[in-house]
This record gives C-alpha cells, sequence and structure tokens, in this order.
C-alpha cells in the first residue's frame, strides 16, 4: 500500500467517528427539539451535514484509490447513513490498514512473495 492509499484510508477513518456522534446527537437534539424548549438541530444539522460531506468525499477517494469492489464500497456508504455505523467503518478500515502494514513488512522481510 503506497503512502497515498494510507493517507486516504486515515482521512476516512478521522472522519468516520465523529461522524457517527454527529449523526447521534442530531437525533438527541431532534427529540429533545419535539420534547423541550432546546432547540440545537440547526447547530448540529450544521456540523453533522459538514462532516457528513467530508465523509463522503473522503470515501469516493478512498474508493478510488484501494480500488475496493462495488461491494466493499457499497458496505462504508451504508454504514456513513446509519446511526451508529461509522463505529463500524472505523473499526473495520482500522483492521485494514494494519493488515496492509502487516502485509508490507512482511513483504520487505522476505517473508512473503507478494
Amino acid at each position: 500500500m503506497d503512502i497515498k492509499t494510507a493517507t486516504a484510508i486515515r482521512r476516512l477513518r478521522l472522519v468516520s467517528a465523529p461522524e457517527a456522534i454527529s449523526f447521534l446527537l442530531l437525533l438527541v437534539c431532534s427529540v429533545l427539539k419535539r420534547t423541550t424548549d432546546f432547540n440545537a438541530v440547526p447547530v448540529m444539522g450544521m456540523v453533522h451535514g459538514v462532516l457528513f460531506v467530508l465523509y463522503v468525499i473522503f470515501w469516493a477517494d478512498a474508493w478510488n484509490r484501494t480500488k475496493w469492489s462495488l461491494k466493499t464500497a457499497a458496505l462504508y456508504f451504508v454504514l456513513s447513513v446509519l446511526p451508529t455505523g461509522g463505529f463500524f467503518a472505523e473499526r473495520r478500515l482500522r483492521r485494514e490498514a494494519e493488515d496492509a502494514v502487516i502485509a508490507s513488512r512482511a513483504r520487505q522481510d522476505g517473508v512473503v512473495g507478494a
């Protein structure tokens, strides 16, 4: 894995958890808006919107660089629209990056002939 691909995956990882948190906070704010006088939906909506757009941009970049299959790319996109999906995406992306580092080190050491 080259540095640009690793960076693309890292950016997607870094934005996935905050995007999931903002989604959950937006849901809480929506409930609070309906049940109390507290209305933070406009602010949380903006924060979540910015993070979601960043997630989609970073997702597209990572898909382009990693050459994921359509199934894998669709999975990461679907995880972005589920309330807790960003946490699962972050975990899978971290595992994928760690596996790539291990494979790269094995190739450098001559352990694997790939």
